[in-house]
């Protein structure tokens, strides 16, 4: 800092105020003690450092904190978060899965619609028609589920 070459020769509090400095902050960076939150921020950083990266960057803010808690280091999530910003480490949100019965974007072409000029059936049994979905459960699983159903009647035989 320049103040501290021209301390000798000039009052500290002028200089402050010529550089547009605040005399208690010239003080503290003088004195060159971190406080007691600041040394615990700066002992915590290479910790949370480690959890991130041995999760390949996919726990954030509240994971870390539960997993420091685990290692007997507890601290909260908002501090996490806040030494994470001060890092720079950003956790990867990966897409949630979505199944998808089908692909749009093939390029193998499409079927014709063998059933438009057909007559429609009079009689059971003589035309199936199909169809397969998705259906969502509780707690992010799904099942697939396929019908086929008797054109005549409109029932399910399958």
């Amino acid at each position: 800092m320049v103040i501290n070459q021209l301390e000798e020769g000039f009052p500290v509090s002028l200089l402050c105020e010529t550089l547009d400095a605040s005399r208690s902050a010239y003080y503290a960076w003088r004195q060159d003690e971190l406080g007691p939150r600041r040394r615990e921020d700066n002992r915590l950083m290479p910790t949370i450092r480690s959890v991130f990266w041995e999760h390949r960057r996919r726990y954030g803010a509240r994971r870390i904190a539960v997993e420091l808690a685990a290692r007997n280091e507890p601290c909260g999530r908002r501090r996490v978060g806040r030494l994470m910003a001060q890092m720079g480490l950003v956790a990867i949100q990966p897409r949630s899965f979505k199944p998808r019965t089908t692909d749009s974007r093939h390029t193998l072409g499409y079927s014709p619609n063998l059933l438009i000029d057909a007559p429609p059936p009079d009689g059971i049994n003589q035309l199936w028609v199909g169809d397969i979905t998705y259906v969502p459960l509780l707690g992010g699983d799904f099942l697939y589920l396929a019908m086929l159903m008797d054109r005549y009647s409109r029932r399910i035989v399958g």
